[in-house]
């Protein structure tokens, strides 16, 4: 099986830590939006997708890569995010916009996991920032948990 693991990770390297431990679980490729290319996510059986949250959205370049994609038949994808703000509040925000153009390019996406990430954007900046050290040991097993039951679940869908 071919797994991609794309991320975006532009301001502290939080969401590149949740793609590395992904990635070290899945194997595959790693790479970052910025190097990617169509015809690699077309090659791939299952491709995740990771970014920060910003203004409670996904990358815009990762949206826009994304939306260059043509469409697609039984593909896989996953979709991973670290965000400063706490997800219960905004998952469905942060995720919806990549969630609603994979769909619409014909991704089955069988999974999503967030986790709360270091952010001094804009005004947090005076404060230091807020979710020092995030992620976390904590918040690092939890992604590998999370690769863990993507790999399980695809290895019994090949049986």
């Amino acid at each position: 099986m071919k797994i991609l693991v794309i991320y975006a990770s532009i301001h502290h390297g939080n969401t590149k830590k949740i793609a590395d431990t992904i990635h070290k679980e899945l194997g595959g490729k790693l790479i970052s939006f910025t190097e990617v290319s169509k015809e690699e996510v077309l090659e791939a059986d299952l491709v995740g997708f990771g970014s920060g949250i910003y203004m409670a959205k996904f990358h815009k370049g990762l949206i826009k890569f994304v939306s260059s994609l043509p469409k697609v038949r039984n593909k896989k994808a996953f979709i991973f995010s670290t965000a400063g703000m706490t997800q219960n509040i905004f998952l469905n925000r942060g995720h919806k916009n990549i969630r609603k153009i994979l769909n619409e390019k014909g991704f089955q996406i069988i999974d999503e996991f967030d986790c709360l990430g270091y952010d001094s954007f804009g005004p947090l900046k005076v404060f230091g920032g807020v979710n020092k050290g995030r992620p976390d040991k904590t918040d690092l097993e939890e992604a590998r948990k999370f690769a863990k039951k993507l790999k399980n679940n695809q290895e019994k869908v090949a049986d």
